[in-house]
């Protein structure tokens, strides 16, 4: 995991720390967040509620791994109206995110990449059409029912980290090795 930490320091993660899985406790009340659709994407978005699976499939998707990672980028605002900053370190995470999943995808077959917030990966998603890179989509930490703050403190990584300090966080999770 140490390989994995250092790798993801080097591509331009703030933080990078082992996450046990057995930590992570899939929750309703997260998933029904999503299900309120304040970011106007519930039940529009492959990797997002309800298509990402229920909440039982993502459980014991998760319950089918032994390791992971837990990444995030930290940002500095000016002000809390520097949305233009806020979106630099949005877009910053997601390459990281989506360049060490690619990376880890060729090293671990099957681990499972969640990312911050939804997918993403295209402009807009393609639903209902079929998704144009099924092999490369990510779910999302809440889409999964994971409180993003409980992964933290599980990884012993900062959720918060002072006022006007955006923190984008994701997670892989490693799946079971088999004798």
């Amino acid at each position: 995991m140490e390989d994995f930490v250092a790798l993801a320091l080097q591509l331009g993660f703030t933080c990078a720390a082992p996450l046990d899985p057995a930590a992570l406790s899939v929750r309703e009340e997260v998933r029904d967040m999503c299900a309120a659709d304040k970011c106007r994407i519930y039940g529009r978005n492959w990797t997002c509620p309800p298509h990402c699976g229920t909440l039982e499939e993502c459980r014991k998707r998760i319950a089918g791994t032994q390791a992971g990672l837990l990444v995030q980028t930290v940002g500095q605002l000016e002000d809390s109206f520097d949305f233009e900053a806020m979106a630099e370190t949005e877009k910053l995470h997601l390459a990281h995110f989506h360049a060490l999943a690619d990376l880890l995808r060729e090293k671990e077959p099957g681990v499972l990449c969640l990312g911050s917030g939804g997918c993403r990966l295209c402009a807009g998603c393609a639903y209902p059409e079929p998704c144009r890179f099924p092999e490369r989509a990510c779910p999302s930490m809440e889409g999964y029912g994971l409180l993003v703050n409980d992964a933290c403190g599980a990884a012993g990584v900062p959720y918060y980290h002072g006022s006007n300090t955006p923190a984008y966080t994701a997670c892989y999770l490693f799946p079971t090795k088999t004798a």
